[in-house]
């Protein structure tokens, strides 16, 4: 029990600005000959590597970019991009380390790296990264947090490329016309999503993530609310205490009363498309979608501002997966692709990355350029980080079991609760169960 506690506050002091935010990122593999527990080789430092992004779709353009500036400064690195939708990664890199076909480097992050190291897939990367030019020149929050997630040796298997944060996005047209404040604390947030609602006119206040990825977004209202500081009490998990049980019941309730009835379904990709092209006032995502939101309304119509604060100012939200890119154990060709992972994040396609991305570069060079001062957002967020007026609730990306928890296990059951199938104490209670026997199962392993 001990052990846990000391882990989970050893995570939430690595959170700060780099662990607190989150990316996307990618990834490399062998021959698709061997499986995930071969140890590969060196190989030559040349010839191909295969790159699997973690992210497909979202970020093929510019992690195409980086290839061909790679390729361009390396002419004998040939490499492979496999963009993979965020909702099929895990299951993909799961099924090649069973059977086979693993990239040679492939996104790795936070909130996936304990499930993939605990399967002995991923290479131990200090003694490469010490010997980099990168040492150093990365954020020591975002490193700090990916050995954190690593399952409880301290090794560091994803080498960070960015940082995440929850926005609130809000249309600043609509708000202005229907003559409501900024929703910056949670009863205007609350007020607004029901004043800019006209089911009729399929005008809407706010948007729900119910598809993939529903969890994080849930938590981080039910957290938010609640003002609960911790996701452990002991060795037993906060999230259906009796105030996160309220709070999510008042969230879910906003369900086709005050949102589209696609929303059930909807994962981060078609609800940013939505609220891009309709008349709905607000959007809870992260820095990822802020130039979507640019490229489709200007920067005239919107805000992305940190998530709403209590009625006292206290601000309480759950962490973002810091994102890297892991070098898997399989790779025949360790030399190439640990290449591949020192340039992509540099100073120049680190930033370059980031700038498209929306979110905080890991690398230190790359976090001061002019760009991050002019996305309004990342400004906004890396300051409510840093001025404490911010409570980060660590997740616990430490556990194996973590990301099939937040997933696979319940993301089904929480259509139900916006349904109203399920309530949000079942709901709540069937996660903790879990999270509880998985952090039981951790403390056994680890004692």
């Amino acid at each position: 029990m001990k052990i846990s506690i000391r882990r989970s506050r050893r995570a939430a002091t690595a959170i700060a600005l780099g662990s607190v935010l989150a990316l996307t990122a990618t990834a490399c593999g062998d021959d698709g000959s061997s499986a995930g527990g071969d140890k590969g080789a060196e190989g030559s430092g040349t010839g191909k590597i295969v790159f699997w992004d973690n992210n497909g779709g979202v970020r093929t353009d510019i992690w195409k970019e980086i290839i061909a500036d790679f390729e361009k400064a390396n002419p004998d690195i040939k490499v492979e991009y496999v963009g993979i939708p965020s909702t099929d990664y895990q299951s993909k890199v799961d099924t090649a380390i069973q059977g086979g076909g693993l990239p040679d480097v492939g996104g790795v992050g936070a909130a996936m790296l304990a499930g993939f190291a605990a399967q002995n897939a991923l290479e131990p990367l200090d003694d490469r990264l010490a010997k980099s030019s990168l040492n150093g020149k990365l954020n020591e929050d975002m490193v700090t947090s990916l050995k954190a997630a690593g399952g409880g040796d301290g090794k560091l298997y994803s080498v960070p490329t960015s940082a995440n944060n929850g926005v609130l996005y809000y249309r600043t047209d609509l708000f202005e016309k229907a003559g409501l404040d900024e929703p910056t604390t949670w009863d205007k947030f609350y007020e607004a999503a029901e004043k800019l609602t006209d089911a009729k006119k399929n005008e809407f206040g706010y948007t729900i993530r119910g598809g993939a990825g529903s969890i994080a977004q849930a938590l981080d209202a039910m957290y938010g609310q609640s003002g609960i500081a911790s996701f452990w009490n002991g060795d037993k998990t906060t999230v259906n205490d009796p105030k996160n049980v309220a709070a999510l019941e008042k969230y879910a309730a906003l369900y086709k009363k005050v949102t589209p009835a696609a929303d059930l379904n909807n994962d981060f990709t078609k609800m940013v498309a939505q609220w891009d092209s309709g008349t709905i006032g607000m959007l809870n995502h992260n820095l990822g979608s802020y130039q979507d939101h640019v490229k489709a309304l200007g920067t005239d119509k919107f805000r992305g501002i940190p998530q709403p604060t209590q009625a006292d100012g206290k601000r309480v939200q759950v962490s973002n997966p810091v994102d890297g890119i892991g070098l898997f154990k399989s790779s025949k060709n360790k030399e190439a692709a640990w290449k591949f992972i020192e340039f992509a994040t540099s100073h120049a396609e680190n930033s370059k990355f980031n700038e498209a991305a929306g979110q905080v570069p890991s690398n230190n060079d790359a976090a001061k350029d002019a760009w991050i001062s002019e996305a309004e957002p990342t400004k906004l967020a890396a300051a409510a980080l840093t001025d404490g007026s911010t409570t980060i609730v660590q997740l616990p990306y430490y556990l194996p079991d973590w990301n099939t928890i937040s997933k696979a296990d319940n993301e089904p059951n929480f259509q139900k609760v916006l349904n109203g199938d399920m309530s949000a104490k079942e709901f709540l209670d069937t996660m903790a169960e879990q999270l509880n026997e998985a952090q039981a199962e951790w403390t056994e392993r680890n004692g």
